[in-house]
Formats: structure tokens, C-alpha cells, sequence
């Protein structure tokens, strides 16, 4: 991999970014269930009122959010649930515009959730959404401080900031929420819907992504395997042929348009790239092979799914001076940029 010198302020957002890893799971996974809208919507409210609100005030809905570490339901302010969910999942000394685009992808999804009625992956009882990557990982205000210390302060405005100036913002497609998937680190290009989850997304089409090479700490890692591991986790019946030092008895059968491995054949049986990605535990389904020192290695480019929006992208794209609406343009195809009141109005809860 070709070998970039950092400069002073890509060095600090690194150092956060370990830090941020180390305590938080980035949403690379997606689940197939996210693309999928409810056909039988909770006969319970998606959300609630705040207190003392009266009927057609233009209150912000309250979020019921189950936690898993304590099992009880919070109800959240959305936009304070807004701020949890990039708290989460992107790293707080990212460039505003792209914690911004994050905002915009957090506060779609759950609206869209909310307007569908979809509970689904909820413990039983009122929640919406759990606080893990199964719908979108987000943070208290109290674990915000408990990991910040005393950059709390400094942290929560800046964060308070990417969400104050998206406010009521949503991502929009012939006026309905998108699915507004994300994921960490591209290899290059995001990848068309269909081709990962096999579900065709007019607005998630794969475009190019060059920034994620250069800043992302993900971008590229190669992980070994022994011949008894990869036939046991591929569950092929006898180990794969090695000859002349050269790894054989795999072979890609099939690219997608994001440069992902769509097909491919492994000692005499077929694979997805995704099934290939799942059962080895790669970082993506973009990757390439080799056979050195008695051992496999395989090569991933990129961290994720490949859908929709990659965060490192975002990144690379607020640090050539471009803005959060021309960030999620980019990675969402065709979209508007709608509010999320006039959709709530149309709908009770």
C-alpha cells in the first residue's frame, strides 16, 4: 500500500479515532432487516408527545430508546437522540461537515423508522430502537462525560452544533425518509444495493470514493488463516490446493460495479463475497488472496458493508471545504433534502 505522509491535524483526528474505537463499535454492518419496511406496524406509539404538549403544537417527538446495558426504556428528545447516535458512531474530532452529514443520515433513519411504524429488533415493550449497531449505536449525555472527561464540554458543543445546524433536516426520496445507510471505510467506491443486500435502492448507487485510501486506519489489513481454518470456516470438504507457491482453488467469478468480489469459486463450491466476508470474519467483501509461509492471507480494502454513505469519505470530502449537503449527494443518489416536521405532521403518534 503506498505510504502517505500525515499532516499534523490528519495525526490528531487518528489519535481520536483509536481512542473512539477502542470504547465504541463503528455501524460497518448493516442488517438486510434496515431495507426492509414494516408491513404490520405496532399497534403501540412509535413515539410520544412531550409532556404538556397540546394536539397540533409543533413539539419534537420524545425517541423511546431501549438500553441494553440497563434494559430500560429512555425517552429522548430527537434531536438529543440525533447527537447520541453521532456521539456513537463517527468520531467527534471528525470535520464538522461531516459529523454533519452523519446528523443527516442519523436523523432519517429514525424518522423513517417512526413514519413506518417499524419495531422490528426491538425487545418487547415500547422502545423504537435499541442503542446498538442493530439499529444505531448512540450514547448518553452521562456516558458522553464519562468518556470525554474533561473534553466533554468541548465535545458536546461541537457536536451540539452539527445537530443544531441540521435540525429537522432529512434525507428525502420522491418525498419519503431514505434508508440512510453508512458504513465506516470504502475501498474506492460504495457499492449498488442489490449487489450486497439484493434489494435494488434507486438512491443507493455505487459511486466513487477516493478519500478513505488516504485517511482511513481501515483502508487495508491482511489477516492469515491456516488451511484447516479456511476449509473449517468455509465448510468446504478438504483443504484448498496449493501449487508451485501459488494459491489456487480460488477464483472470483463475478465483480460488482463497487470493485467488490460478487462471486467467486472455492475448492469446487460458489460463494458470495458477502458469504465469503461473513464466514471468515473479513473487514469487507472487497479483498484478494495469497498463499505465503504455509498460511493464507487475505487482503480487505475498506471497512464495511460498501452502502451508502462512507464516514471516511464524508471526512475526506469536509477536508476539501465541501459541505454536509454536497457530502450526502454524493453517497445518495438523486436525493432532497426535506423537513422532518412537515412528514410528522402528516401522521400521528
Amino acid at each position: 500500500m503506498t505510504k502517505y505522509k500525515l499532516n499534523p491535524r490528519q495525526k490528531k483526528v487518528l489519535g481520536w479515532f483509536a481512542v473512539w474505537l477502542a470504547s465504541f463499535t463503528a455501524v460497518v454492518v448493516l442488517v438486510p432487516g434496515l431495507l426492509v419496511r414494516s408491513t404490520a406496524p405496532s399497534a403501540e406509539p412509535a413515539a410520544v408527545r412531550p409532556a404538556g404538549a397540546q394536539p397540533g403544537e409543533a413539539e419534537p417527538p420524545l425517541i423511546p430508546v431501549y438500553l441494553s446495558k440497563s434494559k430500560t426504556t429512555d425517552r429522548v428528545p430527537l434531536e438529543a437522540y440525533v447527537r447520541g447516535v453521532v456521539a456513537a458512531e463517527i468520531p467527534a474530532e471528525f470535520e464538522p461537515e461531516a459529523l454533519k452529514a452523519q446528523a443527516l443520515a442519523a436523523r432519517t433513519y429514525i424518522i423513517r423508522r417512526m413514519l413506518d411504524g417499524d419495531r422490528s429488533g426491538v425487545p418487547a415493550g415500547e422502545a423504537l430502537v435499541t442503542d446498538t449497531i442493530s439499529h444505531q449505536a448512540y450514547v448518553s449525555d452521562q456516558e458522553l462525560e464519562q468518556r470525554w472527561g474533561a473534553e466533554f464540554g468541548r465535545v458536546r458543543d461541537k457536536l451540539n452544533r452539527a445537530v443544531e445546524e441540521t435540525k429537522d433536516i432529512v434525507l428525502t426520496y420522491e418525498g419519503q425518509p431514505i434508508e440512510a445507510s453508512f458504513f465506516s471505510t470504502s475501498n474506492g467506491y460504495t457499492e449498488n444495493s442489490e449487489e450486497y443486500w439484493n434489494v435494488k435502492i434507486p438512491y443507493l448507487r455505487s459511486v466513487a470514493s477516493p478519500w478513505d485510501a488516504k485517511l482511513s486506519p481501515r483502508a487495508k489489513e491482511t489477516v492469515r488463516f491456516t488451511a484447516k481454518e479456511l476449509q473449517t470456516r468455509l465448510g468446504l470438504p478438504a483443504a484448498l490446493p496449493v501449487s508451485a507457491g501459488a494459491a489456487r482453488g480460488l477464483k472470483v467469478l463475478e465483480r460488482s460495479q463497487g470493485k467488490r468480489v460478487l462471486k467467486l469459486s472455492a475448492g469446487g463450491r460458489q460463494f458470495t463475497g458477502r458469504e465469503v466476508r461473513e464466514k471468515l470474519g473479513l473487514n469487507s467483501s472487497a479483498f484478494q488472496w495469497s498463499y505465503k509461509d504455509g498460511a493464507w492471507e487475505i487482503t480487505t480494502f475498506g471497512y464495511g458493508h460498501g452502502v451508502g454513505m462512507s464516514q471516511w469519505g464524508a471526512q475526506g470530502m469536509a477536508l476539501e471545504g465541501r459541505k454536509a449537503e454536497e457530502i450526502v449527494k454524493h453517497y445518495y443518489t438523486g436525493i432532497e433534502l426535506s423537513k422532518a416536521s412537515n412528514l410528522l405532521s402528516a401522521k400521528s403518534f
